[in-house]
């Protein structure tokens, strides 16, 4: 007899301690009632389930992000609000041609960024000039959001919005009311103009610093607003819908709950309650046992993993695709982890998808029907290196141990183990032949709903060198000297011997080494050492701690100088490493 996909239930069922309301659950959240006790608590979270709109984002488990927009053409990650809106005027923009590739690649969802964090909007709303309607693009009379609309409807396709709270562009950001009527007014012709939206994503990026201006969102109201005008969208990130991994790197955590005691920060209470239970969004475990023993209230609230296809979020012609294994890791390492997978692809200053990234979407969607359409499950003595475990979350997340066992020479032999399942659990290992496999749970919060649905005989590609991900252009020549002030906030120095013209600076951090990370800097220059002026550069490395990578800084002018110096003045992470070589001066393009 053949027992693929069997479960076997180890005495370690029962500490799950069912109850006769096993078949009551709870939908969306859940609060304990005062003075329940830990095998009442850990019955309740058995029964806690996604509502409709949840359980029908987590079965997509491919959507794309567009990052488009001003810092397409600034060269930037982060805008600062004061870019001219004559500088957005993609050439050959086409809509269509991003959907028809993310469709051919397997994606069902796209949200695109109709604000970022400069303010600039994609549409020409009335809440500001700063918008396409300034732009020199189609004389003002385009609008970028409805062009998408019309591709999603034509390959039939889902849209999500993206609007950023931070607005390093709207006078009145700091005046908390004034603002908050403003993003209102811009969520409403989002979410009114448009069709069907099925995602609004909120993130709660603000690099403004402690001198910065304090704006009170009123994400309730926001939330409010979403539900009366969108009812069947997820409200992702700021958000109690969708919870963002903790990492902008593609890894979703080992252990990944769905049910979670970590309280959404859309809730005012949220940093009080976490802190009492000493987890965050980025911690390693956020729904073991005994962190829902000792919370008061519990959330279906399920990971979504967010990563660029390339190093940064916003195209730069510097950058190139990560190769396709790293593709394959990512899409194990989310998908195969109980989360969705938001791959951003982020469109050039044409206005398309660049070819590079087309080719490498395709590769991994081949990689992936290559590699996991044809089931094995019936007959994997052929051999097989991964398996696919699921759980029917519609009856809740419960498995909190498991191993997977194959029948090798007759006798059953572990061949992978893991903690939580949940919608998809992919476990790789080295390749095996077994006649017979069978799942045995090892520990449930009550009876558990999972079962072994695939094996296969996966095939990693071949590693490739990710750091061909950055070409960088020409570096200021040869025999000049780097050196560092050390001291706590260390300042960096560049004598290149004689006068030479200078464009631009690539920071390249280092982060295996823990060490602290620039932010916010002054760039100085001189042609004596003595003398010094100060350099027209952007002034910060936007989004450096979420995604530390090489960011390239080009200066408003070409500066003649021998001396150049780097000054940090915010810093995030420990203490700067007085390492010079991270920075690397640009010349000038021939």
């Amino acid at each position: 007899m053949n027992l693929s996909g069997l479960m076997i239930l180890s005495a370690a069922f029962a500490s799950g301690a069912m109850t006769a309301t096993a078949e009551e659950y709870y939908v969306k959240e859940l609060t304990f009632p005062a003075g329940a006790d830990s095998v009442t608590k850990i019955d309740m979270a058995s029964r806690l389930v996604p509502n409709e709109r949840q359980l029908a984002w987590q079965e997509r488990e491919l959507t794309a992000f567009l990052h488009f927009g001003m810092n397409t053409f600034t060269d930037r990650e982060w805008g600062d609000g004061t870019e001219s809106p004559e500088m957005f005027n993609p050439s050959e923009l086409d809509t269509d041609q991003w959907v028809r590739s993310l469709k051919d690649a397997g994606f069902k969802m796209v949200i695109l960024t109709a604000k970022h964090h400069d303010g600039f909007c994609l549409w020409p709303t009335a809440t500001t000039k700063h918008s396409v309607a300034s732009s020199a693009w189609r004389g003002g009379k385009g609008d970028v959001v409805a062009d998408l609309r019309k591709s999603c409807d034509k390959y039939g396709m889902k849209l999500g919005i993206y609007l950023s709270p931070w607005d390093r562009n709207a006078a009145c950001y700091g005046d908390s009311p004034r603002y908050n009527d403003m993003f209102v007014a811009q969520l409403t012709e989002l979410l009114t103009n448009y069709g069907k939206i099925d995602e609004v994503w909120f993130d709660g990026a603000c690099g403004e610093g402690p001198n910065g201006k304090k704006q009170e969102y009123d994400w309730l109201r926001f939330r409010e607003t979403m539900r009366r005008l969108q009812p069947d969208a997820v409200l992702a990130i700021t958000g109690d819908d969708v919870r963002w991994v903790g990492n902008e790197g593609g890894r979703g955590r080992e252990t990944e709950w769905s049910v979670t005691p970590l309280v959404p920060s859309i809730f005012s209470y949220s940093d009080s309650v976490n802190n009492a239970l000493g987890i965050d969004g980025m911690s390693p475990l956020i729904g073991e046992r005994s962190s829902v023993v000792a919370a008061d209230r519990l959330y279906w609230w399920p990971s979504e993993v967010d990563v660029s296809i390339r190093p940064g979020w916003f195209y730069h012609d510097t950058e190139q695709p990560h190769s396709l294994r790293r593709m394959a890791e990512i899409y194990l390492q989310s998908v195969g982890r109980n989360s969705v997978l938001l791959l951003n692809i982020p469109p050039d200053r044409r206005g398309l998808i660049a070819d590079a990234d087309v080719d490498r979407l395709m590769e991994l969607r081949r990689w992936i029907d290559d590699n996991f359409s044809e089931n094995k499950l019936k007959d994997p003595s052929c051999g097989i290196t991964a398996v696919v475990l699921e759980e029917e979350i519609a009856k809740g997340q419960r498995v909190e141990r498991f191993d997977v066992e194959g029948l090798i020479d007759g006798q059953w032999q572990a061949i992978a183990s893991g903690t939580t399942i949940g919608k998809k659990r992919i476990l790789t290992f080295d390749e095996v032949h077994p006649s017979d496999l069978r799942l045995n749970v090892l520990q449930s919060r009550g009876e558990p709903h999972a079962k072994l649905t695939g094996a296969y005989r996966m095939v990693m590609p071949a590693s490739d060198d990710e750091s061909a991900a950055v070409s960088l252009p020409t570096m200021v020549s040869d025999g000049w000297i780097q050196y560092a002030r050390g001291g706590e906030n260390p300042v960096y120095f560049y004598d290149m011997r004689s006068e030479q013209p200078v464009a631009g600076l690539v920071y390249t951090p280092d982060v295996e080494d823990n060490g602290g990370l620039i932010y916010r800097y002054v760039v100085m220059a001189s042609d004596n050492g003595i003398d010094w002026h100060k350099v027209d550069a952007p002034g910060e490395f936007g989004n450096i701690e979420a995604n530390p990578v090489a960011q390239r800084v080009a200066f408003g002018n070409s500066v003649m100088a021998r001396f150049i110096a780097l000054i940090p003045t915010e810093t995030v992470g420990q203490t700067l490493r007085a390492d010079a070589s991270q920075i690397r001066l640009l010349a000038p393009a021939k």
